[in-house]
């Protein structure tokens, strides 16, 4: 405990209730109202923190170095999953679609930081395994998109991207083609997808990142199960963001993120029949995975699209448009 500050108290004193009002730029009309109330409230929450547990300059300084360390690395996105804030993003979410009565469909759950836009598309059945993997176990995906009543929706846009056997993602492991194991798929006339892939590895966060750093002071590990991310989409049905978790992996009920759900934890399936084996155009045996998916109906457009967030590829690309209309 600081001795030079125990038992002070101020934030209750008009100086600091004053001090907050003008930091939060409430003796302006200029700015956002909104951004200016929200900021109050977290200032408020962090100095009111400050008093309660009376944390030293030390202290203070020591976790200024580990924000400066997460801003530098990119994993403000990484840590987000970790302290929960996706998942009870994901919590309101679901009780905005019980309050209106938005029943059924394939659970959601988080997105994840690594998706990338602009994946090859392919139409019922291609392949997304573009890189050699000798270590992974070839993978067949497959599944069918309906809606509630079991309908099957034909040109249904299943978004899919999952790690390599290692745990590396395309676009950010540098030892992968661009897009490997990412894919666009249409579904068919009986919206069904089927896509030739590998198993993927569960991964930890780098160890000693700031992450890591982060978690290990909370007594947590930072590991993820083998799960394979998904966003399905149709004209008039609300946009789906979704993972599946692959059963008997020693973190799928124990995974940093809190991305697990009951009901997308899905087994797969090894064939080893020789016959089924020269069907799929194999040499040895192989790992099915059954994932289908049920979509909602929904009137309102802004339902039917996938949240507005930075993405990797999107990122890029709209600073590329803004950079050339900055020049016309």
């Amino acid at each position: 405990m600081n001795e030079s500050t125990q038992n002070v108290r101020i934030f209750d004193t008009p100086e600091v209730q004053q001090f907050l009002r003008v930091i939060a730029g409430m003796d302006n009309t200029e700015g956002s109202d909104r951004a200016k109330a929200i900021l109050h409230r977290i200032l408020s929450d962090l100095f009111k923190t400050i008093d309660d547990f009376d944390i030293t300059p030390d202290e203070y300084w020591r976790a200024i170095a580990v924000l400066n360390a997460l801003g530098a690395g990119t994993q403000f996105g990484l840590l987000s999953p970790g302290l929960g804030f996706d998942h009870y993003l994901d919590m309101r979410m679901d009780a905005a679609d019980e309050a209106a009565q938005r029943a059924g469909g394939t659970p959601r759950t988080i997105e994840g930081p690594l998706y990338v836009a602009g994946a090859p598309e392919v139409h019922g059945v291609g392949r997304m395994d573009d890189d050699p993997d000798p270590d992974g176990e070839t993978m067949w995906l497959t599944g069918q998109v309906r809606d509630i009543q079991g309908a099957p929706l034909a040109g249904a846009q299943v978004e899919v991207w999952h790690a390599n056997s290692k745990g590396g993602y395309s676009f950010f492991d540098p030892t992968q083609s661009d897009y490997n194991l990412r894919r666009t798929i249409i579904t068919d006339a009986e919206g069904r997808y089927a896509v030739r892939s590998t198993i993927p590895s569960g991964y930890g966060v780098p160890p000693g990142c700031a992450t890591d750093q982060v978690l290990k002071a909370l007594g947590r590990h930072g590991e993820r199960p083998a799960h394979i991310h998904y966003f399905v989409s149709a004209a008039g049905y609300q946009h789906l963001t979704t993972q599946i978790n692959l059963a008997g992996d020693p973190y799928t009920y124990d995974d940093f993120a809190y991305a697990t759900r009951e009901e997308l934890v899905v087994d797969g399936r090894r064939i080893e029949d020789v016959a089924e084996i020269g069907q799929r155009g194999l040499d040895g045996p192989f790992t099915e995975v059954v994932f289908d998916v049920e979509l909602t109906a929904v009137d309102d457009p802004s339902l039917q699209t996938r949240h507005a967030r930075p993405r990797a590829k999107e990122s890029n690309e709209a600073a590329s448009q803004q950079a050339g209309s900055a020049k016309v």
